[in-house]
């Protein structure tokens, strides 16, 4: 054998052995982010589940299919966002209080009249009492003709970024707003606020982080199709 097939050899073995080790690491994270993604769900799940047998049955069955693709979409680092793979959860500075909650309602408007559409993710600010935080939720229907739309968790709004099921969601107060980098990267880290400032940020949905992996961080106003984890 001569030295160049040695070294190709060699070579081929420390290739073989980083990557046997970088998929034991990826395991092992996997691994992690779906234990933690589990416990949380079920927590969810026992406190705010669906009462009918039947739903609750149904989720249960889906879960492990959710819980994987979530996984595998943290583990893939396709945001802008450190990742906790301990919690499963993004991190990243927290405003000292809510980016939303200056929104200017006409600017809203604006933004919506150009690039409403099906399947575009949007932030709701929520406020109950003295708690702030941000969501996001996905459009499902709009209503050109009158400046409505729907959206999936929330339900109707105008174009303003105005709840029109208010009575629905008291005592919780819920608008629209433009989405930003500061406002989404809140709402996906969970950041939360009352009227001493920050508080203990809330841990998003398996929902609402499949929802995250929709969004084009160049370009809010883009609606593309999850991709296949």
């Amino acid at each position: 054998m001569t030295p160049s097939s040695d070294h190709a050899d060699h070579a081929s073995q420390q290739t073989d052995f980083f990557q046997a080790v970088e998929s034991d690491t990826s395991q092992r994270e996997l691994a992690e982010l779906c234990n933690a993604l589990y416990e949380r769900e079920l927590q969810f799940l026992s406190a705010h589940g669906p009462k009918q047998i039947n739903l609750l049955r149904r989720r249960l069955a889906g879960l492990s299919h959710h819980v994987k693709r979530t996984a595998r979409f943290l583990v893939s680092r396709t945001t802008p966002l450190a990742l906790d793979e301990h919690n499963a959860s993004w991190q990243a500075k927290q405003p000292a209080k809510s980016p939303a909650r200056n929104a200017d309602s006409d600017v809203c408007a604006q933004w919506l009249e150009k690039h409403a559409k099906v399947g575009l993710v949007i932030p709701v600010r929520v406020q109950e009492f003295d708690n702030e935080h941000i969501e996001l939720d996905s459009i499902d229907k709009v209503q050109l003709e009158n400046q409505t739309l729907h959206i999936n968790k929330f339900g109707w709004f105008d174009f303003n970024g105005n709840s029109l099921e208010e009575a629905r969601f008291a005592p919780r107060l819920i608008n629209l707003v433009k989405p930003t980098k500061t406002i989404v990267t809140s709402a996906c880290c969970g950041h939360s606020w009352n009227h001493k400032g920050k508080t203990l940020p809330r841990r998003l949905s398996i929902r609402e982080m499949l929802l995250v992996s929709t969004l084009d961080w160049r370009h809010f106003s883009a609606a593309k199709m999850p991709p296949k984890y």
